[in-house]
């Protein structure tokens, strides 16, 4: 089993950019497809980016598309987020995940999940 810890949340202004980490311990996450996900308060948890083990594919939500950057370093055993052009909506608590099969966009294909790692855009 994978643990999964995430780094990198915290205030910034509207326009500004944040780098989300989550790095694995226990295997390396190498052959995994990895996926970051968010849940804002009264609200459901919703797709953000998954970077496949393949050939780094990467898929994001339309409402990230173009201002969101999502990696991964193998020899670092991490995945990244890179958040530009932050908005107020970007609001959230952020959680990484190992894919376990089924359609990348959906939670329940996802385990190992992480704590998560809040991250608030002022206005």
């Amino acid at each position: 089993q994978v643990q999964l810890v995430e780094s990198g949340g915290g205030l910034v202004q509207a326009g500004g950019s944040l780098r989300l980490s989550c790095a694995a311990s226990g295997r390396t996450i190498s052959r995994d497809t990895v996926g970051w996900f968010r849940q804002a308060p009264g609200k459901e948890r919703e797709f953000v980016a998954a970077v496949m083990w393949i050939r780094s594919s990467t898929f994001y939500a339309d409402s990230v598309k173009g201002r969101f950057t999502i990696s991964r370093d193998n020899a670092k055993n991490t995945v990244y987020l890179q958040m530009n052009s932050l908005k107020p909506e970007d609001t959230a608590n952020y959680y990484c995940a190992a894919h376990n099969g089924g359609s990348v966009y959906l939670a329940v294909s996802y385990n190992d999940w992480g704590q998560g790692t809040q991250v608030t855009v002022s206005s």
